[in-house]
């Protein structure tokens, strides 16, 4: 489980302001996704899609002047169910996290 927010962009989309050159990859199963994550530190920056290998799921906390917090409701799918190759269209969803501010 990566708890990483996720949300989409195209492959061009994506315009890396440091770090590109720390970015390692990693493969499984299909081969067709492509995971990457920070080298020295481990975090999920982002993916490239099995579902749409034309788009990339980023972790928003990545993303200049966007925080997780920043959503108010976030859908969350089971992580076993959750692909739509594998549940033949529709992920299963365990909940939905909420942030209340203080």
């Amino acid at each position: 489980m990566r708890g990483a927010i996720a949300v989409s962009a195209d492959l061009g989309g994506l315009t890396f302001t440091a770090g590109e050159d720390r970015l390692a990859v990693y493969q499984f199963n299909t081969m067709t996704a492509k995971h990457y994550f920070c080298s020295i530190c481990g975090i999920y920056t982002h993916h490239q899609r099995r579902s749409n290998p034309n788009q990339f799921g980023v972790n928003a906390a990545c993303l200049e002047g966007v925080s997780p917090f920043d959503f108010e409701e976030v859908e969350v799918y089971d992580g076993v169910n959750a692909h739509t190759s594998d549940t033949g269209g529709k992920p299963v969803r365990a909940g939905v996290l909420k942030f209340e501010k203080a």
